[in-house]
């Protein structure tokens, strides 16, 4: 049975579900508003991580504010022996911030998914061709988003509730 999370560890979790600083030491900016040090925060957050209690950390690209205007969630029909080295390629592209593996459908034969950000749509084409041939990908589709509906981050605690 899981431990119950601490008084700090609820602390620390409250903290790290709201934006976090942009700056060059973050975490010490966190931790200063909860009164502990720069150590104990990261420690108490490789505790969280290693005991299972938080067991994703990513960061959410607001691509428009970083200059981006277009971006394009790309599908990907990839054969399965090459999945993985496709993936790769596609993966360590900088203009990639999110790349999965899912299982194909009966009527959406894509297995491979990739969002590409660029400044505009014909960019993301491009980016898109190119990443084609790379990895030796015939078959793909562009989904370009049209209208942002939701992007949050995970709520481990209510607004009302204590911490």
């Amino acid at each position: 049975m899981p431990e119950e999370p601490t008084e700090l560890e609820k602390q620390v979790m409250a903290a790290i579900q709201q934006d976090i600083p942009i700056t060059e030491r973050p975490y010490r900016e966190m931790a200063e508003q909860l009164g502990i040090t720069e150590n104990q925060m990261i420690g108490v957050l490789e505790d969280l991580c290693r005991r299972g209690v938080i067991r994703r950390f990513g960061a959410t690209l607001r691509h428009q504010k970083s200059g981006f205007q277009a971006n394009a969630m790309t599908a990907w029909q990839v054969d399965e022996d090459r999945i993985e080295n496709a993936g790769r390629i596609m993966a360590a592209s900088p203009h990639v911030s999110h790349c999965y593996r899912r299982n194909p459908a009966p009527d959406w034969p894509y297995n491979l998914y990739t969002m590409i950000h660029a400044p505009d749509e014909e960019t993301c084409r491009a980016i898109a061709a190119e990443l084609a041939e790379r990895a030796g990908v015939e078959t793909y589709s562009l989904l370009f988003s049209r209208r942002e509906l939701k992007k949050t981050s995970m709520k481990y605690f209510s607004d009302e509730e204590e911490v």
